[in-house]
């Protein structure tokens, strides 16, 4: 079913300072994910598969990567007559060097002419950075059945965790009564995804005024929110039931990659009805030695495989050479693990070579370690 009545615009502008090395040049959406996939392939693919045929991509730091790669709608079949992914950096002169979005709301203000030009009774708001399937098209119905201003997807949390989140809190009818951003004290484990629907007109108008407002963080959660909530307007909460990942460290971009090891992994990228659409990238198939060891591992086309890999996530091109290991490891694309080397409980960033003999990672360590310089081995 296509969508002329609603409009959706990716939020892809935020700095992804958490992954540390992995942002330095490459804005957070076009990190490599899933063995093949960059980020902004699963928001991107759900609005495919939800019928919406125009979609926004608001991006900023570090975008150039991004926005080459957004501006092919076709990999998404979205560049057909009427339909289309754009680009929309920021326009306005925040000073002299820099355009900058200066909250999740003022991006969407700095793009009503561009909402406008298609005239959708509903906007679509979406983060551009997290790793899920949906479809849209449910939400939507949902929203105009409660006959909602806007309604906010939400996910179960575990209650211990939901001070981490911006949480809705409801009556026995779904209806959003209170919103509080990381409630020191939770009152409820429903956790915002950064999903919103709006119906457009009335947010409209609240954004012309935030952005009048001199003393607002033009912030959906800070400002838009409370104030539709203060106006008596008609929230609601969807709640979402699936795999749902926020990847902004490399611990949770680690866990998400990890998680595809698991046959029964809610996120089915194998699941032809709702496909992730990426990049067709030109690669031989992987090439396995006749003395590699492997178990437990997700390999992607172009790896060549002569030493030993367990438990872990090899992205396109990655090679471990004879006599190396790679045991609870994420090897982002063209990675190589040179002879005799041992990589544990680490994520190898793009193209990154591990020397021969060179040992990385900790099995008993808590976090992940990130590798994003080259690792001397033996001389």
């Amino acid at each position: 079913m296509k969508h002329n009545d609603m409009l959706a615009m990716i939020l892809a502008g935020g700095r992804g300072s958490r992954l540390h090395d992995l942002t330095n040049k490459v804005a957070k959406p076009a990190v490599s994910y899933g063995g093949k996939y960059k980020i902004i392939d699963f928001p991107i693919s759900n609005c495919a598969n939800s019928g919406i045929d125009v979609v926004g991509v608001l991006t900023q730091y570090e975008s150039v990567i991004l926005n080459s790669y957004v501006a092919a709608g076709r990999r998404w079949g979205l560049d057909a007559k009427d339909s289309g992914v754009y680009v929309l950096p920021p326009r306005e002169k925040a000073d002299a060097n820099l355009d900058v979005y200066r909250g999740t709301a003022d991006a969407i203000s700095q793009n009503i002419d561009f909402i406008d030009t298609f005239n959708p009774e509903y906007l679509l708001v979406l983060s551009g950075d997290h790793i899920y399937k949906m479809n849209y098209d449910k939400m939507l119905a949902f929203h105009k059945e409660n006959n909602a201003d806007a309604t906010i997807a939400v996910i179960e949390v575990p209650m211990k965790e939901a001070s981490r989140f911006g949480i809705m809190n409801t009556d026995g009818d779904g209806q959003i009564v209170e919103f509080e951003e990381k409630p020191p004290q939770p009152k409820s484990n429903l956790a915002s995804m950064g999903i919103y629907i709006f119906t457009w007109k009335p947010l409209r108008k609240m954004l012309i005024a935030d952005m009048k407002d001199s003393e607002s963080s033009h912030d959906f959660g800070k400002d838009i929110i409370p104030a539709l909530l203060n106006d008596n307007r008609k929230l609601m909460a969807y709640k979402f039931k699936g795999y749902w990942k926020d990847v902004g460290t490399i611990d949770s971009l680690w866990e998400a990659n990890m998680d595809l090891l698991d046959k029964n992994s809610a996120l089915d990228l194998g699941d032809s009805s709702r496909k992730i659409y990426t990049e067709d990238t030109n690669a031989l198939p992987q090439y396995i030695g006749a003395d590699a060891e492997i178990s437990r591992a997700f390999i992607t086309q172009g790896c060549v495989i002569d030493g030993q890999v367990k438990n872990s996530v090899l992205f396109t091109g990655a090679k471990v050479a004879a006599g190396a290991k790679v045991i609870d490891s994420v090897l982002m694309p063209g990675a190589v693990v040179e002879e005799g080397a041992t990589v544990v409980r680490a994520l190898v960033a793009d193209g990154i070579k591990i020397g021969a003999g060179a040992k990385v990672g900790d099995a008993n360590s808590e976090n992940i370690e990130l590798v994003a310089k080259r690792v001397k081995g033996e001389e």
